[in-house]
Protein backbone atom coordinates (compact mmCIF):
# COMPACT_ATOMS: atom_id res chain seq x y z
CA UNK A 1 0.00 0.00 0.00
CA UNK A 2 1.33 3.42 -0.94
CA UNK A 3 1.04 5.80 1.97
CA UNK A 4 3.57 8.45 0.98
CA UNK A 5 1.83 11.15 -1.08
CA UNK A 6 4.83 13.46 -1.54
CA UNK A 7 5.09 12.23 -5.15
CA UNK A 8 1.63 13.63 -5.99
CA UNK A 9 1.40 16.14 -8.83
CA UNK A 10 0.25 18.97 -6.53
CA UNK A 11 3.23 18.60 -4.16
CA UNK A 12 6.22 20.89 -4.92
CA UNK A 13 9.26 19.15 -6.33
CA UNK A 14 11.60 21.58 -4.58
CA UNK A 15 12.43 22.50 -1.00
CA UNK A 16 12.81 20.44 2.15
CA UNK A 17 10.56 17.50 2.91
CA UNK A 18 8.84 19.52 5.65
CA UNK A 19 8.09 22.32 3.19
CA UNK A 20 6.82 19.92 0.52
CA UNK A 21 4.54 18.15 2.98
CA UNK A 22 3.26 21.44 4.44
CA UNK A 23 2.23 22.56 0.94
CA UNK A 24 1.06 19.14 -0.19
CA UNK A 25 -1.29 18.62 2.74
CA UNK A 26 -3.27 21.66 1.58
CA UNK A 27 -4.13 20.05 -1.79
CA UNK A 28 -3.90 23.55 -3.25
CA UNK A 29 -5.51 22.86 -6.67
CA UNK A 30 -8.55 21.28 -4.99
CA UNK A 31 -8.63 24.03 -2.38
CA UNK A 32 -8.48 26.62 -5.16
CA UNK A 33 -11.41 24.90 -6.84
CA UNK A 34 -13.57 25.22 -3.71
CA UNK A 35 -12.51 28.85 -3.21
CA UNK A 36 -13.50 29.46 -6.84
CA UNK A 37 -16.94 28.00 -6.19
CA UNK A 38 -17.38 30.43 -3.30
CA UNK A 39 -16.38 33.22 -5.68
CA UNK A 40 -18.99 32.03 -8.20
CA UNK A 41 -21.75 32.74 -5.72
CA UNK A 42 -20.48 36.26 -5.15
CA UNK A 43 -19.88 36.96 -8.83
CA UNK A 44 -23.51 36.06 -9.55
CA UNK A 45 -24.55 39.13 -7.54
CA UNK A 46 -23.82 42.84 -7.53
CA UNK A 47 -20.87 42.03 -5.31
CA UNK A 48 -18.65 43.85 -2.88
CA UNK A 49 -14.95 43.06 -3.53
CA UNK A 50 -14.31 43.03 0.22
CA UNK A 51 -16.97 40.39 0.79
CA UNK A 52 -15.69 38.40 -2.17
CA UNK A 53 -12.24 38.32 -0.59
CA UNK A 54 -13.78 37.49 2.80
CA UNK A 55 -15.68 34.43 1.56
CA UNK A 56 -12.65 33.22 -0.36
CA UNK A 57 -10.42 33.55 2.70
CA UNK A 58 -13.11 31.86 4.83
CA UNK A 59 -13.18 28.80 2.58
CA UNK A 60 -9.42 28.70 2.25
CA UNK A 61 -9.12 28.57 6.04
CA UNK A 62 -12.05 26.22 6.67
CA UNK A 63 -11.76 23.69 3.87
CA UNK A 64 -8.33 24.37 2.43
CA UNK A 65 -6.45 24.20 5.71
CA UNK A 66 -8.73 22.90 8.46
CA UNK A 67 -10.51 20.17 6.49
CA UNK A 68 -7.34 18.82 4.93
CA UNK A 69 -5.55 18.80 8.28
CA UNK A 70 -8.45 16.95 9.89
CA UNK A 71 -8.51 14.55 6.95
CA UNK A 72 -4.87 13.67 7.58
CA UNK A 73 -5.80 12.86 11.17
CA UNK A 74 -8.88 10.86 10.23
CA UNK A 75 -7.14 8.95 7.43
CA UNK A 76 -6.28 5.39 8.36
CA UNK A 77 -3.33 5.34 5.98
CA UNK A 78 -1.52 8.37 7.49
CA UNK A 79 -0.39 9.52 4.05
CA UNK A 80 1.64 12.49 5.29
CA UNK A 81 3.91 10.44 7.52
CA UNK A 82 5.70 12.09 10.39
CA UNK A 83 3.57 15.23 10.94
CA UNK A 84 2.59 15.53 14.61
CA UNK A 85 -1.10 14.83 15.26
CA UNK A 86 -1.15 17.54 17.94
CA UNK A 87 0.34 20.18 15.63
CA UNK A 88 -2.01 19.29 12.78
CA UNK A 89 -5.01 19.49 15.11
CA UNK A 90 -3.86 22.87 16.43
CA UNK A 91 -3.51 24.25 12.89
CA UNK A 92 -6.92 22.83 11.96
CA UNK A 93 -8.69 24.42 14.93
CA UNK A 94 -6.92 27.78 14.56
CA UNK A 95 -7.82 27.94 10.88
CA UNK A 96 -11.39 26.95 11.59
CA UNK A 97 -11.57 29.61 14.29
CA UNK A 98 -10.53 32.25 11.78
CA UNK A 99 -13.14 31.06 9.29
CA UNK A 100 -15.87 31.07 11.94
CA UNK A 101 -14.90 34.59 13.02
CA UNK A 102 -15.24 35.88 9.44
CA UNK A 103 -18.55 34.09 8.94
CA UNK A 104 -20.03 35.30 12.22
CA UNK A 105 -18.99 38.89 11.54
CA UNK A 106 -20.97 39.04 8.29
CA UNK A 107 -23.80 36.86 9.61
CA UNK A 108 -24.39 39.21 12.53
CA UNK A 109 -23.84 42.28 10.35
CA UNK A 110 -26.48 41.61 7.69
CA UNK A 111 -26.20 38.07 6.29
CA UNK A 112 -27.86 35.72 8.83
CA UNK A 113 -28.36 32.99 6.21
CA UNK A 114 -24.65 32.32 6.61
CA UNK A 115 -25.42 30.74 9.99
CA UNK A 116 -27.27 27.61 8.73
CA UNK A 117 -24.72 27.23 5.93
CA UNK A 118 -21.90 27.52 8.47
CA UNK A 119 -23.50 24.97 10.78
CA UNK A 120 -23.89 22.50 7.92
CA UNK A 121 -20.34 23.05 6.71
CA UNK A 122 -18.94 22.65 10.24
CA UNK A 123 -20.80 19.38 10.70
CA UNK A 124 -19.54 18.00 7.39
CA UNK A 125 -16.04 19.29 8.16
CA UNK A 126 -15.74 17.01 11.16
CA UNK A 127 -18.05 14.17 10.11
CA UNK A 128 -16.48 13.71 6.68
CA UNK A 129 -12.81 14.29 7.43
CA UNK A 130 -12.62 12.51 10.79
CA UNK A 131 -14.91 9.76 9.48
CA UNK A 132 -17.26 10.14 12.45
CA UNK A 133 -20.43 8.05 12.90
CA UNK A 134 -18.59 5.01 11.52
CA UNK A 135 -17.75 6.89 8.35
CA UNK A 136 -21.41 7.30 7.40
CA UNK A 137 -20.80 10.80 6.03
CA UNK A 138 -17.46 10.02 4.39
CA UNK A 139 -18.97 9.60 0.95
CA UNK A 140 -19.34 11.26 -2.43
CA UNK A 141 -22.67 12.93 -1.60
CA UNK A 142 -21.25 14.74 1.43
CA UNK A 143 -18.23 15.83 -0.59
CA UNK A 144 -20.43 17.23 -3.36
CA UNK A 145 -22.62 19.18 -0.93
CA UNK A 146 -19.80 20.48 1.28
CA UNK A 147 -17.16 21.17 -1.38
CA UNK A 148 -19.39 22.06 -4.33
CA UNK A 149 -22.90 23.26 -3.57
CA UNK A 150 -22.63 25.05 -0.22
CA UNK A 151 -19.63 27.23 -1.15
CA UNK A 152 -21.58 28.73 -4.05
CA UNK A 153 -24.59 29.41 -1.83
CA UNK A 154 -22.34 30.96 0.83
CA UNK A 155 -20.73 33.22 -1.78
CA UNK A 156 -24.13 34.58 -2.73
CA UNK A 157 -25.45 34.87 0.83
CA UNK A 158 -22.49 36.88 2.12
CA UNK A 159 -23.23 39.48 -0.58
CA UNK A 160 -27.00 39.69 -0.56
CA UNK A 161 -28.34 37.33 2.12
CA UNK A 162 -30.30 35.64 -0.66
CA UNK A 163 -30.08 32.75 -3.12
CA UNK A 164 -31.16 33.43 -6.70
CA UNK A 165 -32.06 31.00 -9.47
CA UNK A 166 -28.71 31.77 -11.10
CA UNK A 167 -26.94 30.85 -7.86
CA UNK A 168 -28.80 27.54 -7.69
CA UNK A 169 -27.77 26.75 -11.27
CA UNK A 170 -24.15 27.59 -10.52
CA UNK A 171 -24.33 25.43 -7.41
CA UNK A 172 -25.54 22.57 -9.59
CA UNK A 173 -22.58 22.99 -11.94
CA UNK A 174 -20.20 23.15 -8.97
CA UNK A 175 -21.78 20.01 -7.55
CA UNK A 176 -21.31 18.16 -10.84
CA UNK A 177 -17.65 19.20 -11.06
CA UNK A 178 -17.10 18.17 -7.43
CA UNK A 179 -18.63 14.78 -8.18
CA UNK A 180 -16.30 14.35 -11.15
CA UNK A 181 -13.36 15.30 -8.95
CA UNK A 182 -14.11 12.96 -6.05
CA UNK A 183 -14.99 9.97 -8.24
CA UNK A 184 -11.81 10.44 -10.27
CA UNK A 185 -9.76 11.00 -7.12
CA UNK A 186 -10.98 7.79 -5.49
CA UNK A 187 -10.29 5.82 -8.67
CA UNK A 188 -6.85 7.46 -8.97
CA UNK A 189 -5.88 6.58 -5.39
CA UNK A 190 -7.07 3.00 -5.81
CA UNK A 191 -5.03 2.60 -8.99
CA UNK A 192 -1.94 4.00 -7.25
CA UNK A 193 -2.36 1.48 -4.45
CA UNK A 194 -2.46 -1.32 -6.99
CA UNK A 195 0.38 -0.13 -9.20
CA UNK A 196 3.08 2.53 -9.09
CA UNK A 197 2.71 3.46 -12.75
CA UNK A 198 0.16 2.80 -15.46
CA UNK A 199 -1.60 4.66 -18.29
CA UNK A 200 -4.84 4.63 -16.29
CA UNK A 201 -3.17 6.49 -13.42
CA UNK A 202 -1.92 9.18 -15.78
CA UNK A 203 -5.32 9.55 -17.44
CA UNK A 204 -7.03 10.06 -14.09
CA UNK A 205 -4.33 12.47 -12.99
CA UNK A 206 -4.91 14.56 -16.11
CA UNK A 207 -8.65 14.67 -15.38
CA UNK A 208 -7.92 15.91 -11.85
CA UNK A 209 -5.54 18.55 -13.17
CA UNK A 210 -7.88 19.78 -15.90
CA UNK A 211 -10.88 19.90 -13.57
CA UNK A 212 -9.27 21.75 -10.67
CA UNK A 213 -6.94 24.06 -12.58
CA UNK A 214 -9.58 24.69 -15.24
CA UNK A 215 -12.05 25.94 -12.63
CA UNK A 216 -9.42 28.18 -11.02
CA UNK A 217 -8.17 29.69 -14.27
CA UNK A 218 -11.64 30.26 -15.72
CA UNK A 219 -12.82 31.93 -12.50
CA UNK A 220 -9.77 34.19 -12.31
CA UNK A 221 -10.11 35.03 -16.01
CA UNK A 222 -13.79 35.95 -15.64
CA UNK A 223 -13.00 38.18 -12.67
CA UNK A 224 -10.24 39.97 -14.59
CA UNK A 225 -12.38 40.43 -17.71
CA UNK A 226 -15.28 41.75 -15.66
CA UNK A 227 -13.10 44.46 -14.18
CA UNK A 228 -11.16 45.47 -17.31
Amino acid sequence: MQNDRTSEWFVPKFGSKNFRISIGILFLPYTGMVVSFAAWGSLATDFSPYRLVAICVLYFLALGISAHCLDSIGSKSKPWGFLSRRKILAVALLSLGGAVAIGLYYALLDSPLLIPIGIAESFFLFAYNLELFKGRFHNNSTFVVSWGILPVLAGSVIQSNSISVETVLLAGVAGALSYLLIVTSRRYKELKRQSKDSPKIHRNEIILQLTSIGVIVSTASYLLIRHL
